[in-house]
């Protein structure tokens, strides 16, 4: 069994609520003692750090769907990782697991919380992209509440992200012309050349309503907003009668010191008929083996990437954040802890 007295847990604990993006000094790194796991609860030595879009909501005060983290507590982030020592019989040391485990190299956690991972064919991270919540978030939004039909056309934003990017995917699966809307030509390049899609439409340049009239002549019937703002305006204007609006999250807005704006082109809702909806996935937590199941098999069929953007070091978390929020990122944003990995491996 490890010796825990040799150990200490790095932590990532909120310092103080940011205005704007957040910055390095809005956290503090401290290290804490690692004691080993009352019965019912299991330690884990963490692999893999979850860096996700709703992180910055988290750290606001108000009303929202989770409740803010408090001053001085463990920045909350789901993750991947190895059981390190369990009292509890359902879990065994080495065995791979997800759960909340917050920004810290270990997690002692009660085990009713954590998911057991086969990770012997499909490795750790795509749990946490394709075949995890960003997958999930993708499945249920487009299926259940963009009511999606064969031959749609199909528009999603921040395409080259974890979620849009799995969106798309499934959309071709389902026999519909696909478009995406990224940052940049590389990103652009990425969906059409490795993830399929129809076209691409770059909303840093000039011209990007044009390339979407071309990209969409006969217009969109469903659209997938991971960003708001400008692009959410961008789409409603090429939305179809019937069309279905999918308000999955604002990552364009998350950062603004002013209090954010609707879309101004909202009367395109009337004139078309559309509906505009909004989710938030743990309202389908009882389907998630359902969405899992579907996942998994287009996954080992070839018919979905999982694409991971990955950065080193518990050190990393700031920046890692930073590059999300400011579009850096292609796939599903991760921060890998290799020295409590091996820790935990060792420890079988």
């Amino acid at each position: 069994m490890t010796d825990l007295s040799q150990l200490s847990n790095k932590q990532f604990v909120l310092r103080q609520r940011p205005s704007g993006l957040p910055k390095e000094s809005d956290w503090q790194q401290v290290k804490t003692a690692i004691k080993a796991p009352e019965k019912g609860k299991v330690l884990v030595a963490v692999t893999f750090i979850s860096v996700d879009p709703a992180m910055r909501s988290w750290m606001n005060e108000g009303k929202s769907y989770m409740e803010a983290i408090a001053i001085g507590d463990v920045m909350r982030a789901a993750g991947a990782g190895l059981v390190l020592q369990s009292e509890d019989a359902r879990f065994s040391v080495g065995d791979a697991v997800l759960g909340a485990f917050g920004v810290q190299e270990f997690a002692t956690v009660d085990a009713n919380d954590l998911t057991k991972i086969d990770i012997s064919n499909v490795p750790a991270t795509a749990y946490m992209g394709a075949l995890g919540t960003p997958g999930f978030t993708a499945y249920f939004g487009l299926l259940e509440i963009g009511k999606l039909k064969f031959g749609d056309t199909v528009l999603v934003s921040g395409a080259a992200g974890a979620v849009g990017s799995v969106v798309g995917q499934i959309a071709k699966i389902k026999g519909c012309r696909v478009v995406g809307i990224a940052g940049g030509a590389e990103k652009c390049a990425h969906l059409v050349n490795n993830l399929g899609f129809d076209a691409a439409v770059d909303y840093k340049q000039p011209d990007a309503r044009a390339q979407l009239s071309k990209a969409c002549p006969e217009g969109v019937d469903v659209y997938f907003d991971n960003v708001g703002g400008e692009v959410l305006d961008l789409a409603l204007g090429r939305i179809r009668r019937g069309a279905r609006i999918v308000v999955c999250g604002a990552v364009s807005q998350y950062n603004n010191v002013a209090r954010g704006s609707g879309p101004k082109n909202y009367m395109s809702l009337l004139m078309n008929r559309a509906t505009m909806e909004g989710f938030v996935i743990f309202d389908y937590e009882k389907r998630y083996p359902e969405a899992l199941h579907a996942l998994r098999g287009w996954l080992a069929a070839g018919w979905i990437k999982s694409y991971e953007d990955v950065l080193e070091g518990i050190e990393t978390f700031p920046t890692a954040l930073q590059r999300m929020f400011e579009g850096g990122n292609t796939g599903k944003m991760l921060i890998k802890l290799s020295a409590t990995a091996g820790l935990a491996a060792t420890a079988k």
